[in-house]
């Protein structure tokens, strides 16, 4: 865990058996000024596969643009190349993990660290590549952030869903740019998120999806902070934390990782990495980068 905590204090990266690759974005909070209506960032859209269908016969959810703003730091895969080569590794990773993990959380050890984007991100790098449908769903009720970040409506969500105030293909969002990726976002805010949590419809849904999609990114509550997290992962094959360095709290972080169970815990992705000052420049990354200008 030592390495961990020096990558935390000075900025770089450790071995990849510790961790999972380091990412250099953009910052991954944006001002609440860059999230009124704006110039939205194109998304090309990319090709269907043929012979895979999007989704079961006769069910149709909503298709819906993603307009993100240009600052955005979510699905960077065609202005950002260090980024985009960050999130395949960590698509290759989880591809070829031993475990074959489906149903992944993405949380941190409190707000801010970019736990959020990098759930986009990761559901967005599958979406790309796999041939089968990818789910993105926000279980964060309390701050839930992508529908902001995705520029799509808050609801019908995840939240009306298991209320019962909705059916699953009128909450399940398919972004038009990406054949293979959905959103399911939060849905309308509840008092008591954690009753939606500790229930047989949560556990049914989690089921049900299971079936539709190859691979469910699940945007989570930060660890230990309230017991959404716990319900949450009771569900999920495996769990991602996201770490960020000169935010993340050293305590709160040591907690998160204790409190996430051995056979769950796929690795630590630090976030917002800057380059070292030390760093050799004739790396294989740097070279790779500079031959495509």
């Amino acid at each position: 865990m030592s390495k961990i905590f020096e990558a935390l204090n000075r900025g770089k990266g450790v071995s990849a058996d510790l961790i999972l690759p380091t990412l250099t974005s953009r910052e991954v909070q944006t001002p609440d000024s860059a999230l009124q209506p704006g110039p939205a960032r194109q998304v090309e859209s990319q090709p269907e596969p043929a012979g895979f269908p999007m989704e079961p016969e006769g069910f149709q959810p909503r298709t819906l643009p993603l307009r993100l703003m240009e600052t955005s730091p979510i699905l960077p895969f065609q202005d950002d190349w260090r980024a985009s080569e960050q999130y395949r590794i960590v698509r290759t990773k989880l591809i070829q993990h031993p475990k074959q993990p489906r149903m992944i959380v993405v949380s941190s050890a409190g707000p801010g660290d970019g736990k959020s984007v990098t759930a986009a991100n990761i559901a967005g790098v599958l979406a790309l590549k796999s041939e089968a449908n990818v789910l993105l769903m926000d279980a964060d009720f309390r701050r839930s952030r992508v529908h902001v970040e995705l520029g799509l409506p808050q609801g019908p969500g995840l939240a009306d869903l298991l209320v019962g105030s909705c059916s699953l293909e009128s909450a399940l969002i398919r972004a038009e740019q990406l054949d293979h990726l959905y959103v399911l976002t939060a849905g309308t805010p509840r008092a008591n998120p954690v009753e939606l949590l500790d229930s047989s419809n949560w556990r049914k849904t989690c089921e049900h999806l299971r079936k539709l999609f190859r691979y469910i990114i699940v945007d989570c509550p930060p660890i230990g902070a309230m017991a959404d997290y716990d319900l949450i992962q009771a569900t999920c094959d495996g769990v991602i934390i996201v770490a960020r360095p000169d935010h993340t709290n050293r305590d709160a972080c040591m907690k998160a990782l204790s409190l996430v169970a051995k056979d769950k815990m796929l690795g630590v992705l630090l976030n917002c990495v800057q380059d070292w000052f030390l760093t050799r420049k004739e790396r294989y990354d740097g070279y790779y980068y500079t031959s495509q200008q």
